[in-house]
């Protein structure tokens, strides 16, 4: 038996209902004890503490295929950095999002310096498979050295008011966080965080930019995709 027929042997659910409390967890701002109720709703008797393990679980495994699938991304990438905080202890989540507010990654460092934006730097060009065209950023200088060392030939925009779609991309990740009262480890944050990702950019469908009708064919296919990746 394969790895994809055998990835939810010996759970007593079906794929269909552990797939989709997994798609709620990551889409809405839901917690386990939330989806737990609207399930019950449905009949259906699941603990909340089952439906931690199976997002811990199934989550990242879905959100990997999810990747494997994505079509591309642009070629400008907006990048910014914020402060969070696990146990007390202050870390940076750095995020970049092209120009159609793709997640391009996200990635939780303690620092902010220069070798952490090198290190930054890499998995961007390693999720993307591309250098961009051009990178917008703010003026923290740990950019700049990240830009020459790997990038240099990439345009490097620093002006004013140029990076607040990347300012504006981690709203989402900020209600999720204050909604699970905040991340427990790094581990446990970086792990939801790319799940997270992955999912919003499958569901990112412009709904003020098309009509009503093509973005139902939008979420259809979202739907369909969504399937795949959850697929036994």
């Amino acid at each position: 038996m394969n790895n994809r027929s055998s990835m939810y042997k010996r759970h007593r659910f079906p794929p269909e209902i552990i797939q989709h409390v997994v798609w709620l967890y990551h889409r809405f701002n839901l917690s386990a004890r939330d989806i737990e109720d609207l399930m019950s709703e449905r009949g259906i008797t699941i603990s909340y503490e089952s439906i931690r393990l199976w997002c811990i679980k199934f989550g990242p495994k879905y959100a990997k295929r999810l990747r494997r699938r994505h079509q591309g991304y642009g070629d400008t990438f907006f990048l910014d950095e914020v402060f969070v905080k696990i146990q007390g202890v202050q870390h940076y989540l750095w995020r970049a999002v092209d120009q159609d507010g793709e997640v391009v990654d996200v990635f939780l460092q303690n620092r902010r310096d220069g070798k952490a934006a090198v290190r930054f730097f890499k998995r961007l060009l390693r999720v993307s498979s591309s250098e961009p065209r051009r990178i917008v950023t703010d003026k923290l200088r740990s950019y700049g050295v990240a830009h020459r060392q790997l990038i240099l030939d990439t345009i490097h925009d620093t002006s004013q008011y140029a990076n607040n779609r990347a300012e504006l991309s981690h709203q989402p990740t900020r209600v999720r966080e204050r909604g699970m009262r905040r991340f427990k480890s790094t581990h446990q944050a970086q792990r939801f965080l790319g799940t997270h990702a992955a999912v919003y950019n499958l569901f990112n469908l412009g709904r003020h930019l098309v009509s009503a009708e093509h973005y139902r064919i939008f979420r259809q296919r979202a739907f369909a995709s969504w399937k795949c990746a959850a697929a036994v």
